[in-house]
Protein backbone atom coordinates (compact mmCIF):
# COMPACT_ATOMS: atom_id res chain seq x y z
CA UNK A 1 0.00 0.00 0.00
CA UNK A 2 2.52 2.72 -0.20
CA UNK A 3 4.60 3.86 -3.56
CA UNK A 4 7.83 2.86 -4.74
CA UNK A 5 9.37 6.27 -3.88
CA UNK A 6 7.66 5.92 -0.38
CA UNK A 7 8.90 2.20 0.42
CA UNK A 8 12.83 3.82 -0.50
CA UNK A 9 12.46 6.58 2.06
CA UNK A 10 10.87 3.84 4.44
CA UNK A 11 13.66 1.31 4.32
CA UNK A 12 16.49 3.78 4.47
CA UNK A 13 16.86 3.29 7.84
CA UNK A 14 15.21 0.17 8.39
CA UNK A 15 17.78 -2.41 7.87
CA UNK A 16 14.96 -4.98 8.61
CA UNK A 17 12.02 -3.97 7.14
CA UNK A 18 10.08 -6.57 5.12
CA UNK A 19 9.56 -4.03 2.56
CA UNK A 20 12.83 -5.32 1.79
CA UNK A 21 11.13 -9.09 0.65
CA UNK A 22 7.73 -7.88 -0.54
CA UNK A 23 8.62 -4.53 -2.80
CA UNK A 24 12.63 -5.14 -3.02
CA UNK A 25 13.20 -2.33 -5.56
CA UNK A 26 12.50 -0.19 -2.13
CA UNK A 27 16.12 -1.23 -1.57
CA UNK A 28 17.93 -1.54 -4.54
CA UNK A 29 19.70 1.95 -6.28
CA UNK A 30 17.23 4.68 -8.16
CA UNK A 31 18.83 3.46 -11.16
CA UNK A 32 18.47 -0.27 -10.91
CA UNK A 33 16.22 -1.90 -13.19
CA UNK A 34 12.94 -2.89 -10.87
CA UNK A 35 11.61 -4.88 -13.91
CA UNK A 36 15.04 -7.60 -13.97
CA UNK A 37 15.58 -10.46 -12.65
CA UNK A 38 17.79 -8.59 -9.91
CA UNK A 39 14.64 -7.61 -8.14
CA UNK A 40 13.45 -11.01 -7.28
CA UNK A 41 17.11 -12.37 -6.45
CA UNK A 42 17.37 -9.11 -4.27
CA UNK A 43 13.86 -10.47 -2.46
CA UNK A 44 15.69 -13.82 -1.64
CA UNK A 45 18.54 -12.66 -0.53
CA UNK A 46 16.68 -9.83 2.29
CA UNK A 47 14.50 -12.88 3.11
CA UNK A 48 18.04 -15.31 3.74
CA UNK A 49 18.96 -12.38 5.83
CA UNK A 50 16.26 -12.11 8.30
CA UNK A 51 16.48 -15.66 8.55
CA UNK A 52 20.25 -16.19 9.32
CA UNK A 53 19.86 -13.14 11.58
CA UNK A 54 16.92 -14.69 13.25
CA UNK A 55 14.99 -11.73 12.38
CA UNK A 56 11.88 -13.92 11.34
CA UNK A 57 12.30 -17.95 12.33
CA UNK A 58 10.00 -20.73 11.57
CA UNK A 59 7.98 -22.47 13.72
CA UNK A 60 9.11 -25.89 13.70
CA UNK A 61 5.78 -26.99 15.30
CA UNK A 62 2.68 -27.39 12.75
CA UNK A 63 -0.03 -24.47 14.05
CA UNK A 64 -2.59 -22.60 13.21
CA UNK A 65 -2.60 -18.87 14.14
CA UNK A 66 -5.89 -16.45 15.36
CA UNK A 67 -4.87 -13.26 14.24
CA UNK A 68 -6.94 -10.13 15.20
CA UNK A 69 -6.18 -6.79 13.56
CA UNK A 70 -8.00 -3.52 15.38
CA UNK A 71 -8.41 -0.43 14.13
CA UNK A 72 -10.15 2.27 16.14
CA UNK A 73 -13.18 0.97 17.03
CA UNK A 74 -13.59 -1.98 14.35
CA UNK A 75 -11.42 -5.72 15.12
CA UNK A 76 -11.95 -9.09 13.16
CA UNK A 77 -10.54 -12.14 14.40
CA UNK A 78 -9.78 -15.12 11.98
CA UNK A 79 -7.75 -17.97 11.63
CA UNK A 80 -4.35 -17.71 9.79
CA UNK A 81 -4.31 -21.49 7.03
CA UNK A 82 -3.25 -23.11 4.56
CA UNK A 83 -5.74 -23.59 1.31
CA UNK A 84 -4.65 -26.29 -1.31
CA UNK A 85 -4.68 -24.56 -4.81
CA UNK A 86 -6.85 -27.48 -5.79
CA UNK A 87 -9.59 -25.55 -3.85
CA UNK A 88 -8.87 -22.49 -6.34
CA UNK A 89 -9.19 -24.64 -9.45
CA UNK A 90 -12.31 -26.25 -8.27
CA UNK A 91 -14.09 -23.07 -7.43
CA UNK A 92 -14.51 -23.48 -3.50
CA UNK A 93 -11.86 -20.81 -2.93
CA UNK A 94 -14.54 -18.61 -4.89
CA UNK A 95 -13.20 -15.19 -6.50
CA UNK A 96 -15.02 -12.12 -7.45
CA UNK A 97 -12.49 -10.27 -9.61
CA UNK A 98 -10.52 -10.25 -12.67
CA UNK A 99 -6.85 -9.63 -11.89
CA UNK A 100 -4.20 -7.84 -14.19
CA UNK A 101 -1.36 -9.98 -16.56
CA UNK A 102 1.19 -8.36 -15.15
CA UNK A 103 0.71 -7.42 -11.49
CA UNK A 104 0.08 -11.64 -11.41
CA UNK A 105 2.69 -12.17 -13.09
CA UNK A 106 5.19 -10.42 -11.16
CA UNK A 107 3.69 -11.65 -7.81
CA UNK A 108 4.25 -15.23 -8.97
CA UNK A 109 7.65 -14.82 -10.46
CA UNK A 110 8.91 -12.91 -6.77
CA UNK A 111 7.00 -16.26 -5.13
CA UNK A 112 9.01 -18.45 -6.89
CA UNK A 113 12.05 -16.58 -6.37
CA UNK A 114 11.34 -16.61 -2.25
CA UNK A 115 10.02 -20.42 -2.89
CA UNK A 116 7.34 -19.09 0.13
CA UNK A 117 4.02 -17.45 0.29
CA UNK A 118 5.01 -14.13 2.75
CA UNK A 119 1.50 -11.93 1.81
CA UNK A 120 -1.78 -13.18 3.65
CA UNK A 121 -4.50 -13.29 1.64
CA UNK A 122 -7.82 -11.81 3.25
CA UNK A 123 -10.54 -14.70 3.38
CA UNK A 124 -14.18 -14.75 4.51
CA UNK A 125 -16.64 -17.43 5.76
CA UNK A 126 -19.72 -17.68 7.01
CA UNK A 127 -20.21 -18.04 10.30
CA UNK A 128 -19.18 -21.28 12.14
CA UNK A 129 -20.04 -21.51 15.86
CA UNK A 130 -17.52 -24.13 16.78
CA UNK A 131 -14.67 -22.24 15.09
CA UNK A 132 -15.78 -19.11 16.56
CA UNK A 133 -15.66 -20.79 19.72
CA UNK A 134 -11.93 -21.68 19.19
CA UNK A 135 -11.14 -18.52 18.57
CA UNK A 136 -12.56 -17.22 21.50
CA UNK A 137 -10.65 -19.92 23.85
CA UNK A 138 -7.29 -18.90 22.15
CA UNK A 139 -7.48 -15.04 22.65
CA UNK A 140 -8.34 -15.56 26.01
CA UNK A 141 -4.37 -15.62 26.63
CA UNK A 142 -2.12 -12.58 26.19
CA UNK A 143 -1.38 -12.89 22.26
CA UNK A 144 2.43 -14.35 21.70
CA UNK A 145 2.71 -11.41 19.17
CA UNK A 146 1.45 -7.67 19.27
CA UNK A 147 2.47 -5.13 16.67
CA UNK A 148 1.22 -1.58 15.69
CA UNK A 149 1.62 -0.12 12.62
CA UNK A 150 0.82 3.37 11.48
CA UNK A 151 -0.44 4.59 7.67
CA UNK A 152 -2.46 7.77 6.13
CA UNK A 153 -2.70 9.02 9.97
CA UNK A 154 -4.42 5.21 10.50
CA UNK A 155 -3.27 3.04 13.72
CA UNK A 156 -3.37 -0.90 13.60
CA UNK A 157 -2.84 -3.05 16.09
CA UNK A 158 -2.13 -6.96 14.60
CA UNK A 159 -2.21 -9.61 17.52
CA UNK A 160 -1.10 -13.20 16.75
CA UNK A 161 -1.80 -16.82 19.12
CA UNK A 162 -0.53 -19.74 17.60
CA UNK A 163 -2.89 -22.72 18.14
CA UNK A 164 -0.55 -25.95 18.52
CA UNK A 165 -2.56 -27.21 20.68
CA UNK A 166 -3.59 -31.11 18.66
CA UNK A 167 -7.50 -31.03 19.67
CA UNK A 168 -7.84 -27.67 19.24
CA UNK A 169 -6.08 -28.14 15.74
CA UNK A 170 -8.31 -30.71 14.62
CA UNK A 171 -11.05 -28.59 15.69
CA UNK A 172 -10.10 -26.19 13.45
CA UNK A 173 -9.29 -28.41 10.65
CA UNK A 174 -13.02 -30.22 10.90
CA UNK A 175 -14.56 -26.52 11.17
CA UNK A 176 -12.69 -25.29 8.05
CA UNK A 177 -13.94 -28.36 6.00
CA UNK A 178 -17.38 -28.35 6.80
CA UNK A 179 -17.59 -24.51 6.23
CA UNK A 180 -17.65 -25.90 2.31
CA UNK A 181 -16.19 -22.81 0.68
CA UNK A 182 -14.29 -19.34 1.57
CA UNK A 183 -14.38 -16.30 -0.12
CA UNK A 184 -11.32 -14.14 -1.34
CA UNK A 185 -12.22 -10.65 0.13
CA UNK A 186 -8.91 -9.03 -0.44
CA UNK A 187 -5.78 -10.64 -2.07
CA UNK A 188 -6.64 -12.11 -6.06
CA UNK A 189 -3.19 -11.69 -6.91
CA UNK A 190 -1.99 -13.14 -4.40
CA UNK A 191 -4.31 -15.97 -5.05
CA UNK A 192 -3.68 -15.70 -8.83
CA UNK A 193 0.12 -15.53 -8.70
CA UNK A 194 0.53 -18.25 -6.08
CA UNK A 195 -1.83 -20.75 -8.08
CA UNK A 196 0.72 -20.02 -11.02
CA UNK A 197 3.86 -20.38 -8.67
CA UNK A 198 2.70 -23.75 -7.91
CA UNK A 199 2.22 -24.69 -11.36
CA UNK A 200 5.85 -23.83 -12.14
CA UNK A 201 6.89 -26.40 -8.69
CA UNK A 202 4.25 -28.89 -9.11
CA UNK A 203 6.72 -31.58 -8.48
CA UNK A 204 6.67 -29.86 -4.91
CA UNK A 205 3.56 -31.05 -3.00
CA UNK A 206 4.92 -28.99 -0.18
CA UNK A 207 4.55 -25.84 -2.74
CA UNK A 208 0.83 -26.68 -3.95
CA UNK A 209 -0.61 -24.18 -0.87
CA UNK A 210 -1.52 -20.58 -0.52
CA UNK A 211 -1.51 -18.55 2.54
CA UNK A 212 -4.77 -16.78 4.13
CA UNK A 213 -6.08 -15.81 6.86
CA UNK A 214 -9.74 -16.36 7.15
CA UNK A 215 -12.56 -14.21 9.08
CA UNK A 216 -15.97 -14.02 9.61
CA UNK A 217 -17.91 -12.42 6.99
CA UNK A 218 -19.52 -10.30 9.34
CA UNK A 219 -16.30 -9.13 11.02
CA UNK A 220 -15.08 -8.04 7.73
CA UNK A 221 -15.41 -3.69 6.93
CA UNK A 222 -15.33 -2.27 3.38
CA UNK A 223 -15.13 1.24 2.88
CA UNK A 224 -16.14 3.28 -0.32
CA UNK A 225 -13.60 2.86 -3.55
CA UNK A 226 -13.90 6.21 -4.91
CA UNK A 227 -13.35 7.12 -8.54
CA UNK A 228 -11.53 10.16 -9.94
CA UNK A 229 -11.66 10.88 -14.08
CA UNK A 230 -9.10 13.30 -16.02
CA UNK A 231 -11.56 14.80 -18.35
CA UNK A 232 -15.44 15.10 -18.60
CA UNK A 233 -15.53 13.76 -22.34
CA UNK A 234 -15.84 17.55 -24.13
CA UNK A 235 -18.55 18.46 -21.74
CA UNK A 236 -18.23 21.89 -19.54
CA UNK A 237 -19.23 21.54 -16.04
CA UNK A 238 -22.73 22.79 -16.74
CA UNK A 239 -23.17 20.63 -19.31
CA UNK A 240 -21.99 17.19 -17.05
CA UNK A 241 -24.26 18.26 -14.29
CA UNK A 242 -27.04 18.95 -16.80
CA UNK A 243 -26.25 15.08 -18.71
CA UNK A 244 -27.25 13.47 -15.35
CA UNK A 245 -30.13 14.33 -14.70
CA UNK A 246 -31.59 11.35 -17.10
CA UNK A 247 -30.73 8.84 -14.86
CA UNK A 248 -30.22 10.56 -11.71
CA UNK A 249 -31.78 13.99 -9.17
CA UNK A 250 -28.61 15.90 -8.95
CA UNK A 251 -28.48 18.81 -6.05
CA UNK A 252 -25.78 21.09 -4.59
CA UNK A 253 -24.07 20.28 -1.80
CA UNK A 254 -23.22 22.70 0.73
CA UNK A 255 -20.14 20.52 2.10
CA UNK A 256 -18.93 16.80 1.31
CA UNK A 257 -21.35 14.61 -0.06
CA UNK A 258 -20.48 11.50 1.38
CA UNK A 259 -23.48 9.14 0.33
CA UNK A 260 -25.79 7.88 2.87
CA UNK A 261 -27.35 4.57 0.86
CA UNK A 262 -27.15 2.62 -2.50
CA UNK A 263 -27.60 4.22 -5.49
CA UNK A 264 -26.21 7.85 -4.22
CA UNK A 265 -23.44 9.20 -5.09
CA UNK A 266 -21.11 12.24 -4.40
CA UNK A 267 -19.93 14.22 -7.50
CA UNK A 268 -16.87 16.93 -7.07
CA UNK A 269 -16.10 19.25 -9.68
CA UNK A 270 -15.08 22.91 -10.17
CA UNK A 271 -14.48 23.34 -6.32
CA UNK A 272 -18.04 22.05 -5.27
CA UNK A 273 -20.13 18.82 -3.90
CA UNK A 274 -23.01 17.03 -5.74
CA UNK A 275 -25.22 14.65 -4.27
CA UNK A 276 -26.36 12.40 -7.11
CA UNK A 277 -29.58 10.19 -6.08
CA UNK A 278 -30.00 6.98 -9.13
CA UNK A 279 -33.70 7.37 -9.74
CA UNK A 280 -36.54 5.17 -9.46
CA UNK A 281 -36.65 1.97 -11.52
CA UNK A 282 -33.11 1.77 -12.79
CA UNK A 283 -31.89 -0.98 -10.73
CA UNK A 284 -32.13 -4.60 -11.42
CA UNK A 285 -33.29 -6.83 -9.93
CA UNK A 286 -32.11 -10.41 -9.39
CA UNK A 287 -28.70 -9.50 -10.42
CA UNK A 288 -26.17 -9.83 -8.14
CA UNK A 289 -23.71 -7.93 -10.40
CA UNK A 290 -26.12 -5.24 -12.27
CA UNK A 291 -27.48 -4.56 -9.20
CA UNK A 292 -23.97 -3.29 -7.45
CA UNK A 293 -23.18 0.73 -7.26
CA UNK A 294 -19.99 0.49 -8.93
CA UNK A 295 -22.57 -1.11 -12.01
CA UNK A 296 -24.60 1.57 -11.86
CA UNK A 297 -22.43 4.14 -12.07
CA UNK A 298 -20.82 2.80 -14.90
CA UNK A 299 -24.36 2.19 -16.90
CA UNK A 300 -25.54 5.13 -16.11
CA UNK A 301 -22.60 7.90 -16.01
CA UNK A 302 -19.28 6.46 -16.85
CA UNK A 303 -19.61 4.97 -20.10
CA UNK A 304 -22.80 6.95 -21.65
CA UNK A 305 -21.89 10.37 -20.72
CA UNK A 306 -18.16 10.29 -19.48
CA UNK A 307 -17.01 7.66 -22.40
CA UNK A 308 -15.62 5.44 -20.14
CA UNK A 309 -16.50 1.74 -21.23
CA UNK A 310 -13.58 0.17 -19.42
CA UNK A 311 -12.44 0.75 -16.09
CA UNK A 312 -9.49 -1.69 -16.14
CA UNK A 313 -7.78 -0.35 -19.05
CA UNK A 314 -9.10 3.34 -19.63
CA UNK A 315 -6.16 5.34 -18.65
CA UNK A 316 -8.99 8.52 -17.37
CA UNK A 317 -10.04 6.88 -14.47
CA UNK A 318 -8.34 6.05 -11.42
CA UNK A 319 -9.49 4.95 -7.40
CA UNK A 320 -8.97 5.84 -4.73
CA UNK A 321 -9.94 3.87 -1.49
CA UNK A 322 -11.92 5.02 1.19
CA UNK A 323 -8.99 5.05 3.73
CA UNK A 324 -7.92 8.29 2.38
CA UNK A 325 -11.06 10.41 2.93
CA UNK A 326 -12.91 12.63 0.20
CA UNK A 327 -10.46 15.04 1.33
CA UNK A 328 -8.19 12.98 -1.21
CA UNK A 329 -10.77 13.23 -3.46
CA UNK A 330 -11.21 17.23 -3.19
CA UNK A 331 -7.15 17.53 -3.56
CA UNK A 332 -6.62 15.43 -7.04
CA UNK A 333 -9.51 17.74 -8.58
CA UNK A 334 -8.23 20.99 -6.86
CA UNK A 335 -4.97 19.80 -7.86
CA UNK A 336 -5.71 19.33 -11.61
CA UNK A 337 -4.64 15.48 -11.35
CA UNK A 338 -8.54 15.03 -11.88
CA UNK A 339 -11.64 16.95 -13.23
CA UNK A 340 -14.35 15.32 -11.62
CA UNK A 341 -14.35 12.47 -8.65
CA UNK A 342 -17.30 10.41 -7.82
CA UNK A 343 -17.79 8.89 -4.28
CA UNK A 344 -19.39 5.94 -3.61
CA UNK A 345 -21.65 3.95 -0.88
CA UNK A 346 -19.56 0.88 0.29
CA UNK A 347 -20.40 -2.70 -1.66
CA UNK A 348 -21.99 -4.42 1.37
CA UNK A 349 -20.43 -7.65 2.00
CA UNK A 350 -23.29 -9.92 1.44
CA UNK A 351 -23.16 -8.39 -1.80
CA UNK A 352 -19.93 -9.80 -2.38
CA UNK A 353 -20.87 -13.18 -1.03
CA UNK A 354 -24.08 -13.09 -3.76
CA UNK A 355 -21.95 -12.08 -6.65
CA UNK A 356 -18.67 -14.79 -5.68
CA UNK A 357 -21.50 -17.72 -4.53
CA UNK A 358 -23.24 -17.20 -8.19
CA UNK A 359 -19.81 -17.68 -10.02
CA UNK A 360 -20.23 -14.19 -11.26
CA UNK A 361 -16.80 -11.14 -11.58
CA UNK A 362 -17.70 -7.62 -10.10
CA UNK A 363 -16.77 -4.52 -11.74
CA UNK A 364 -12.55 -3.36 -11.29
CA UNK A 365 -12.19 -1.65 -7.83
CA UNK A 366 -15.61 -2.80 -5.95
CA UNK A 367 -14.49 -3.33 -2.65
CA UNK A 368 -11.95 -1.81 -0.30
CA UNK A 369 -11.13 -3.72 2.58
CA UNK A 370 -9.92 -1.53 5.89
CA UNK A 371 -7.88 -2.12 7.94
CA UNK A 372 -5.11 -4.62 5.85
CA UNK A 373 -3.43 -7.62 6.93
CA UNK A 374 0.38 -7.04 7.59
CA UNK A 375 2.88 -8.27 5.42
CA UNK A 376 5.38 -10.47 6.51
CA UNK A 377 4.09 -11.08 9.86
CA UNK A 378 3.50 -14.71 9.16
CA UNK A 379 4.13 -16.49 5.78
CA UNK A 380 5.14 -20.08 4.35
CA UNK A 381 8.13 -21.21 3.24
CA UNK A 382 8.85 -24.47 1.44
CA UNK A 383 12.46 -23.52 0.68
CA UNK A 384 13.51 -26.02 3.48
CA UNK A 385 17.41 -25.88 2.69
CA UNK A 386 17.48 -22.53 3.94
CA UNK A 387 15.63 -23.01 7.03
CA UNK A 388 17.27 -26.40 8.15
CA UNK A 389 20.54 -24.09 7.62
CA UNK A 390 19.08 -21.88 10.14
CA UNK A 391 18.04 -24.06 13.08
Amino acid sequence: MVSTDEARARVADRPHDFLRVSLPEAAMPPEADPTAGERYRAARCSLDDFLAQGTIAPDVQPAYYVYRVASGSHAQTGVVLLVSVDCYRAGTLRRHELTRPDKETDRALLIQALEAQTGLVMLAHRRHFDLAAVIEEATQAEPECRTSLSQDGAVTEHSVWPVRDAVAVARITQAVAELGELFIADGHHRVAAGNRAAEAFSGRPEAQWLLGATFPAEELRILDYNRVVTSLNGHTPRAFLAALNESFEVAPSSGAARPGRAGEFGLYLSGGWHRARLRAGLTPDNDPVGSLDVSLLGEHLLAPILGIEDSRTDPRIDFVGGARGLEELERRVDSGDATVAVALYPTPMQALMDVAGAGEIMPPKSTWFEPKLADGLLAYSWATEVIENVR
